[in-house]
């Protein structure tokens, strides 16, 4: 991470995760600047991708974010509670039947209907609460997930504007998502995106006049100005990853990723030509060599599908820092616990060395010598998403920046 000073690793610690929330920050005003004209929601669901939802959260609204988006109520309920009276609004959109819609309302949220059944509940909870909900629809365009209807919207805008007339809620917005935003291009988006607009046209027939319109995830923030509206919802850009790999590398927006995963050889030792590596052997040594033993595995978030052997090169790892780093890939199995390195012959590594799984850098693919969490993503067949979210609480975060988390503050 140029420019960016580490703390010492942590005595004894076999692993960190290190959040630069000064990076969050700047990727929020490169992402405003992306869409100049809209409001953007920075997204801070599952403890804000691995990272620490009331941190990022911090950071975000200092970037110049005006709103917060978490998929449960629990989270929205967490992050009102950590951000006291911080001017910010809220909005949760994963809400099933019984949900404390009440608390909800009391707590100044969003709250959204995404099926008929939802209005209801969102109504009782304004009685129940005795204060208007503040409610967004969230129509279905063509992702077939949540969302009412197109079918059902007429009649739920019916019910809405008639639960507004009487004062038990306010519509104030009006969202749907893309299914394939990630691939420009791709035929899906000009088809949701009239979707939508069909969806808007019911909705200002039926009287409502909602504050916001919001249909561009990260990927459509970056690439369809044109469906920016009157907000953008950026969650993966907002950590430093571009959305896909069709997209390019991170750098090419003006972003760099927010959190480097790093751990500290436990065991270097010399292993004979012919010998088989980690379970199942799936990886033999094709010399004397030199293995390096690292302490992080699937229970840590480690993807077991990032094993190399005969099958295929494993998940990378630097070893060493600036030009003189070595790219090696994971040698064998990846276990619960740990995983190995081949060396080389002769090598010069030493147990407590630091080894960096993925950083700070538009990553390997695109010629840098840090791993980035794509590449990861690419060696397990999966998506630079779920390399940061399945970090486990074995892994601690160690914050950087301005917006660190308080004494005693809850961390993963």
């Amino acid at each position: 991470m140029a420019g960016v000073t580490f703390p010492p690793f942590p005595d004894g610690a076999p692993a960190r995760a290190v959040v630069d929330l000064d990076a969050v920050t700047d990727n929020v005003r490169a992402l405003r600047g992306h869409a100049p004209s809209s409001a953007l929601m920075a997204v801070v669901k599952a403890d804000g991708y691995g990272h620490g939802m009331l941190p990022v959260a911090r950071a975000a609204l200092a970037g110049g974010a005006t709103w917060l988006g978490v998929a449960t109520a629990e989270e929205a309920l967490a992050l009102r509670a950590g951000l006291g009276g911080v001017d910010a609004r809220v909005l949760v959109w994963l809400l099933a039947p019984g949900a404390p819609f009440a608390d909800l309302v009391r707590a100044d949220v969003d709250v959204t209907v995404a099926a008929p059944w939802a209005l209801e509940e969102a109504v009782a909870g304004a009685r129940a609460a005795g204060r208007t909900a503040r409610v967004q629809l969230k129509v279905d365009t063509g992702l077939s997930r949540g969302g009412v209807t197109m079918g059902d919207l007429p009649g739920v805008l019916r019910r809405a504007a008639a639960a507004e007339a009487s004062g038990e809620l306010r519509v104030v917005g009006v969202f749907s998502h893309l299914a394939c935003a990630d691939e420009p291009g791709h035929p899906s988006i000009a088809r949701q995106a009239a979707a939508f607009d069909a969806a808007l046209g019911l909705v200002e027939g039926a009287g409502l006049r909602p504050e916001v319109r919001h249909l561009a995830n990260s990927a459509a923030t970056l690439t369809r100005p044109d469906l920016h509206h009157d907000l953008v919802r950026t969650g993966i850009s907002m950590y430093g990853m571009a959305p896909g790999p069709l997209l390019g590398a991170p750098g090419e927006h003006g972003l760099r990723p927010v959190m480097t995963f790093q751990a500290r050889l436990a065991n270097v030792k010399q292993v004979a030509a012919g010998e088989g590596v980690s379970y199942g052997h799936l990886y033999t040594t094709a010399q004397d060599t030199t293995v390096g033993l690292v302490p992080v595995g699937y229970g840590d978030g480690v993807p077991r599908h990032g094993s190399g052997g005969s099958a295929g090169p494993g998940g990378p790892v630097a070893v060493g820092t600036g030009t003189d780093a070595r790219v090696l890939r994971v040698a064998g199995r990846v276990c619960m616990d740990q995983l190995v390195l081949d060396l080389g012959p002769g090598a010069a590594e030493r147990a407590g060395d630091v080894v960096t799984l993925f950083g700070s850098s538009d990553g390997v693919a695109h010629g840098a010598t840090v791993p980035n969490a794509q590449d990861w993503a690419d060696a397990a067949g999966t998506i630079s998403y779920e390399i940061v979210t399945r970090l486990g609480t074995r892994v601690p975060r160690v914050y950087l920046g301005d917006h660190r988390p308080t004494e005693g503050e809850a961390q993963p």
